[in-house]
């Protein structure tokens, strides 16, 4: 089921929200629970029910390995550091099987000449968020940041609808006191008010701005090797935009969905494209897996605390492993691979004490991740080759005026100079009430974006 949906927006979403808080009015909390649970379940279950044992049994496990933690400490049966390296092996290999099995068997034949046949798996939905997450888990637990003893407390945190399918990746610590206040059982209108405003701001990102440039981005890849100079700027603007918008307006209806039932998820996008160098973009895009990188593999890799050349390894190597969490393919690879290298070139600069004009930074950030996003797109090699060759080759310029163009600069514009959803919560949250003029407003967003909603456009996330 996709958040840009009317069975999701006027069947699942009003019907989840009614019985909840009737359920917990009636004071019967564990029953709201288990509720959301299976709602949430079944709106993991809608895109495909086959996925449904994955998921359940990626929950019981790491919920059984968590509890061991808690009951370890008083037996000391087992060693604390072998259960999180099952627990670890376990889920690395569950999502190694369905994502990178078949890009290993192209690239064994590939390598040996052999004729070792695909499985041709279907890739699970969410299975990246909900690994990671539920490693993070484990490492948290072994640490003894966080326990939990309830199954139906674990699986809502795991499962919690808003969140599932493409992140942000929340930590059990954070989320599951929200679901245990008292006040967040209740109605808070003023949240579902500003839930609504963020879920329309995020509706129009996804089916207004981000499936209209990815028309043109889509048209632009499929011919690759046909672009001219002006061209293939557009398409790598184009694509540039479709996944700012499609992941921003994918974060907005996830907060904004959120918000309903009273749960404040953390900050996973914050104007990523104004970002003055690649380290600030990284604390601007997907916030969260950018901490989960950080925490549970640079630093455990030995983060900067062996001299700054292991420090620089451990970037490229941490990026690497980013960038084959978003695809089994060597564009995704090499993806991670520029960037690590980027943020390396970033911290040799730094300590060499440069400077640079604030607005040149911006577009030279800019720039940098415009580029790279042409490997992170393209569905091979050639393609990405292709269109870069194209970007570079200024004697075919072929520029003229076109409505693609102005499209591009309202891109520019949006990402550049509008506050983003995390200021207008700000702004709205500071406001004793919200008039109807405010109100009004974003009805006339959330209208238009329903004239523009298409039966099966996909999250661009969803397929990471």
């Amino acid at each position: 089921m996709l958040f840009n949906s009317h069975i999701f927006i006027f069947a699942f979403l009003p019907f989840t929200w009614l019985i909840y808080f009737y359920l917990n009015k009636s004071r019967l909390t564990e029953m709201a629970k288990a509720f959301l649970l299976l709602a949430s379940l079944f709106f993991y279950g809608w895109w495909n029910i086959k996925f449904l044992p994955i998921i359940l049994l990626s929950i019981l496990f790491n919920y059984a390995v968590g509890v061991s933690f808690a009951n370890n400490k008083e037996k000391h049966k087992i060693s604390d550091r072998l259960l999180l390296s099952v627990g670890i092996v376990f889920n690395v290999s569950l999502l190694a099987y369905f994502k990178y099995v078949d890009f290993f068997i192209e690239n064994i034949n590939n390598v040996l000449g052999s004729e070792i046949g695909q499985l041709h798996l279907i890739l699970p939905l969410a299975i990246s968020f909900f690994t990671f997450q539920q490693i993070a888990y484990l490492v948290d637990s072994y640490k003894r940041k966080t326990r939990e003893t309830n199954f139906l407390n674990y699986a809502v945190f795991i499962a919690f609808f808003p969140q599932l399918i493409a992140g942000p990746i929340v930590h059990r610590q954070d989320m599951m006191p929200q679901f245990s206040s008292l006040k967040n059982k209740i109605v808070n209108y003023k949240n579902v008010i500003l839930g609504l405003i963020i879920f329309s701001i995020g509706l129009f990102k996804k089916v207004v701005l981000a499936d209209s440039f990815a028309i043109i981005a889509n048209n632009g890849f499929s011919h690759a090797d046909m672009l001219n100079f002006f061209q293939a700027w557009i398409t790598s603007f184009s694509y540039t935009f479709q996944l700012y918008f499609d992941f921003s307006g994918y974060v907005d209806m996830a907060i904004g969905a959120a918000l309903l039932f009273n749960i404040k998820l953390p900050l996973n996008f914050n104007s990523p494209y104004k970002a003055v160098n690649i380290q600030d973009f990284w604390r601007r895009w997907h916030i969260t897996l950018s901490s989960f990188l950080r925490n549970y593999i640079y630093i455990p890799l030995g983060g900067n605390r062996r001299g700054k050349n292991a420090m620089y390894l451990n970037i490229i190597a941490t990026f690497i492993i980013g960038g084959a969490w978003h695809g089994a393919g060597w564009t995704f690879i090499f993806w991670g691979l520029l960037h690590g290298l980027a943020l390396v070139t970033y911290h040799i600069w730094s300590q060499l004490q440069f400077k640079m004009n604030i607005v040149v930074a911006q577009v030279a950030t800019f720039l940098f991740v415009n580029i790279t996003w042409v490997f992170f797109r393209a569905e091979e090699w050639h393609d990405a080759i292709n269109i870069l060759k194209s970007m570079f080759q200024v004697e075919n310029l072929g520029l003229v005026f076109t409505p693609e163009l102005l499209f591009i600069l309202l891109g520019f514009v949006i990402t550049s100079l509008f506050i983003n959803s995390n200021q207008i919560i700000s702004l709205l949250r500071s406001r004793n009430r919200i008039n109807k003029h405010i109100i009004l407003s974003f009805s006339l967003l959330f209208a238009v974006a329903l004239i523009f909603i298409q039966n099966g456009s996909v999250f661009l996330y969803y397929e990471f």
